[in-house]
C-alpha cells in the first residue's frame, strides 16, 4: 500500500453506546470512498484522478456558449447532440472519476478525452469485459472457476512466467486493476495496488485470484458480491449485492519486507494505512476483521531494531507513539464490540502506560473493571477521567452507575442478615422451652426418687 494516509475526523460514525458522550469509537476516521484499500501511490496521483482537465472545462464553456446565442430551431438540436456527446464521455462521481467504457464503435464521434480515465488494459477491450452480461460469464465454459461454489471465476487473457512460483498466504504482491460493474462503470482502478495476501488489504475476490495468477499474467475476474462489498456495498459507488468485473495483472510477487528493518517514515505510512483499512471495517461493522488490522499496524509501528534498540529521532518516536495509542484505542472498541473484555482491558492498559491521561482509556478501563466487580480500581480510575473531563455525561453516569452497584452490594448483604433476626428469636423461645421441659421433667425425676 503506497500512498500517504487521509484522515479526517468521524467519531460519530462508530459511536459506541456504552460511552456516548466520549470522544470513541475508532480515532480519526477516513473517508472509505477509495479503492479496496487507500489508494496506492502518491497522494497527488489520487488527486489528480478527481480534477477536471482544463480542456474538458473549457470544451463545456464553449458547447454552452455556442448553444446560448443559437436560433431557437438549432438551439434544440444543439442540445440534442452535447447530450448525446456527454452521455458518450466518461462518467464522474464525488469520490474519485468514475467512468464508463466508450464503445470503439462511436469513439471518433467523441471530440474529448479524459487521459486521467484511459482504461488500464485498452488492448483487452474484450467482449466480455465491454458489453457481455455477468449472468453470462457465470455460465460461460471458456471460464475457469477459483472457488467450488463458483462465484469466483477468471479467464486467462494472457499467461504470465510459469516458472515463477504462485504467490502464497503473507506475501506481498504488487497488481495492476480495475474493476466495473454490470453496466461497465469502473469503481476501481489502480495501476501500481500493494497488498499482502491474507491481512485484508483489499476483498477477498482480489486475494483468491492473485494466488492463482503467474506473475505477468493478465486476466479476467468474476466476483460475486460474497467475494467483494456484499450486503453493504461501498458507497457512493458499489451499491449492495453487487459483483464485480475486474482486469488484473499480477506484475511481482515478493516476500514482505521485516518491518523491523523498515526505516522509521515507511513504518508510520505502512502502520496508518493498516490502521485506516481498520476503520473502514469499523464503520462496516467488520469487527474481527478491524482488529486484525489494527493488530498488523501496532506490529509495524515500533522503533525496535531486531537488535532490541530504538532507532529514530525524537519527533518520529513521539509520531509513532502517538499513532500506537491511537490504535490501540481502536482496537479496544473493536475487542468491546466482540465482547472480548479481557483483551480490551489489557489493550486499555496499554494506552495507559503510553499516556496515562488518556480519558478514552481511563473510561474504558474504569468501566470494564466496574463490571468485572472491582469497585475500588474502577472508582480510582473513572475520578481520574472525571477530573480531566468534567463535564463529559458517560463518565458521571459510570460513576453513579458503580455507585449503585457498590450500594446493592451493602444492601444485599443487609438484606440477608435480616432474615437472621427474625429466625433468632424463634431459636431463643425454642430453647427455651427445651429447656423449661428438661428442667420439669428432671424436677419429676427428683420427686419420684
Amino acid at each position: 500500500m503506497e500512498t500517504e494516509p487521509c484522515c479526517e475526523e468521524q467519531r460519530d460514525c462508530v459511536s459506541d453506546p456504552t460511552e456516548p458522550q466520549i470522544a470513541d469509537g475508532i480515532s480519526e476516521l477516513t473517508e472509505s470512498n477509495s479503492l479496496t484499500k487507500l489508494p496506492c501511490g502518491p497522494a497527488e496521483e489520487g488527486e489528480e484522478l478527481g480534477k477536471k482537465e482544463p480542456s474538458e472545462t473549457e470544451s463545456h464553456a464553449v458547447e454552452s456558449k455556442s448553444t446560448e446565442i443559437k436560433g431557437s430551431a438549432n438551439c434544440e438540436q444543439e442540445r440534442e447532440k452535447a447530450e448525446c456527446k456527454i452521455e458518450k464521455k466518461l462518467r464522474k462521481t464525488n469520490s474519485w472519476k468514475m467512468v464508463r467504457f466508450q464503445d470503439p464503435s462511436t469513439e471518433e464521434d467523441v471530440v474529448e478525452r479524459d487521459s486521467s480515465a484511459e482504461i488500464l488494459f485498452p488492448e483487452y477491450a474484450v467482449e466480455e469485459w465491454t458489453s457481455t452480461p455477468f449472468e453470462d460469464l457465470f455460465m460461460a465454459e471458456d471460464w475457469e472457476n477459483i472457488t467450488e461454489d463458483g462465484m469466483l471465476r477468471k479467464k486467462v487473457l494472457e499467461p504470465g512466467d510459469i516458472q515463477v512460483p504462485h504467490s502464497t498466504w503473507g506475501q506481498e504482491v504488487t497488481v495492476k486493476m480495475q474493476g466495473v460493474l454490470e453496466d461497465r462503470t469502473v469503481v476501481e482502478k489502480d495501476c501500481k495496488l500493494v497488498f499482502v495476501i491474507g491481512e485484508g488489504d483489499v476483498i477477498q475476490a482480489l486475494e483468491e485470484c492473485v494466488m492463482s495468477m503467474q506473475k505477468g499474467e493478465i486476466t479476467l475476474l468474476l466476483a460475486d458480491s460474497q467475494y467483494a462489498y456484499g450486503l453493504l456495498g461501498r458507497e457512493p459507488e458499489i451499491p449492495a449485492w453487487a459483483p464485480l468485473l475486474y482486469q488484473l495483472q499480477l506484475l511481482d510477487i515478493r516476500d514482505k519486507p521485516d518491518p523491523l528493518t523498515l526505516p522509521i517514515t515507511d513504518r508510520i505510512r505502512i502502520g496508518n494505512q493498516k490502521r485506516e483499512r481498520g476503520n473502514f471495517h469499523f464503520q462496516r461493522e467488520e469487527f474481527s476483521l478491524a482488529a486484525r488490522a489494527y493488530c498488523v499496524a501496532l506490529d509495524v509501528l515500533t522503533t525496535r531494531t531486531k537488535d532490541g534498540d530504538d532507532v529514530g529521532m525524537k519527533e518520529e518516536e513521539e509520531e509513532v507513539r502517538e499513532y500506537r495509542i491511537k490504535c490501540l484505542n481502536n482496537l479496544a472498541a473493536a475487542q468491546l464490540k466482540l465482547e472480548q473484555f479481557s483483551e480490551a482491558l489489557h489493550t486499555s492498559r496499554d494506552v495507559l502506560t503510553l499516556q496515562p491521561n488518556n480519558v478514552k482509556a481511563l473510561f474504558r478501563t474504569g468501566k470494564l473493571l466496574s463490571d468485572k466487580g472491582e469497585y475500588k480500581e474502577a472508582m480510582e480510575v473513572l475520578k481520574q477521567a472525571l477530573k480531566l473531563e468534567p463535564t463529559t455525561k458517560a463518565i458521571h453516569a459510570e460513576l453513579s452507575k458503580l455507585v449503585k452497584r457498590q450500594s446493592g452490594g451493602q444492601d444485599t448483604q443487609q438484606w440477608r442478615v435480616k432474615p437472621a433476626k427474625g429466625i433468632s428469636w424463634k431459636f431463643i423461645l425454642g430453647a427455651l422451652v427445651v429447656a423449661l421441659g428438661s428442667l420439669v421433667t428432671s424436677m419429676i425425676l427428683t420427686a419420684r426418687n
